[in-house]
């Protein structure tokens, strides 16, 4: 699933396309696109006339903030979902997998193509933000959609409080990596970067967080944050064609990561064998030598 660098760069693309711009028309093609709006896809003719005054990321969600920000239109892009932005006069043809489409005053369209089905778009309200500070970046108003406001802050938003994140995480009494996952905790962490992170700060994913120092979790935000804005910088990390910016343009961040999906390559740092475990359905990477694992697990 993409998390936030790749997010980003898709919200980034968005802003010149749509900001500013009102809304000519939208389609919905696919019934499951829609299927978080009451109303399904006749309730997005409601967004015709209706300007774009942001396109907004909070951790892994996206939405474009209307008019006088009491609506949004939320994305999520799932496992497999693209928004790519096609200017007037392109002549391309739309593909079997496109969900929806809206099309701006200036002919522009942005197409929501997902060729699993998994992620979604959302005509809902706002709500205000718990804090009072910004939704998210993109936008200045302290509005978040209904659907995305038990979502904490992310590690590249610049109204989080790390000290206060750092306190929360410490009275959690879980496991780190869990901790890095936990989107109501701090947002926009998945398993690639979680995994970077834990191997740059030198902790192994088990590691207790009631047991840490602040200042050992201080320093794995931080490099959580580094990784991700490093991956942002080069586009995101693409494995595959799915996940791309507006133009359609993988990311090529996969060649810098050090520990995920190298399993029995070899650590840049110390020349240890990369090892793979399971981990909720899904599998940690980690040095064993450069990360420790704790001799008693919880």
């Amino acid at each position: 699933m993409p998390e936030l660098p790749e997010v980003e760069v898709v919200r980034a693309g968005l802003v010149p396309a749509l900001v500013g711009r009102t809304v000519a028309d939208v389609e919905i093609r696919h019934p499951r696109a829609a299927r978080n709006t009451a109303g399904g896809a006749h309730a997005f003719r409601a967004l015709t006339g209706r300007e774009v005054v942001g396109a907004v990321r909070r951790g892994k969600y996206l939405w474009l903030l209307l008019d006088d920000a009491s609506d949004a239109l939320l994305a999520h892009l799932g496992m497999s979902g693209q928004m790519l932005v096609q200017r007037p006069g392109t002549d391309l043809a739309p593909g079997p997998h496109l969900r929806a489409r809206l099309r701006t005053d200036d002919g522009s369209e942005v197409w929501f193509v997902d060729q699993r089905t998994f992620g979604y778009v959302d005509l809902t309200r706002t709500v205000p933000t718990p804090d009072g500070g910004p939704g998210g970046l993109g936008s200045p108003e302290p509005v978040l959609p209904a659907p995305v406001a038990h979502v904490a802050r992310d590690l590249l938003d610049p109204d989080l409080d790390l000290t206060g994140l750092v306190a929360r995480t410490r009275r959690r009494r879980t496991e780190v990596k869990r901790a890095l996952l936990d989107q109501t905790l701090v947002s926009g962490v998945g398993n690639i970067y979680a995994d970077e992170a834990l191997w740059r700060a030198r902790l192994h994913g088990t590691r207790a967080t009631d047991a840490l120092p602040a200042s050992r979790l201080r320093e794995l935000y931080e490099a959580a944050a580094a990784v991700m804005a490093e991956a942002l910088a080069q586009g995101g990390t693409s494995f595959d064609a799915l996940y791309v910016n507006v133009a359609g343009t993988p990311g090529y961040f996969a060649r810098s990561l050090q520990v995920y999906g190298r399993a029995g390559e070899l650590c840049t740092r110390c020349g240890a064998g990369i090892a793979r475990a399971r981990f909720m359905n899904r599998s940690s990477h980690f040095c064993p030598v450069c990360q420790r694992e704790p001799r008693v697990r919880r």
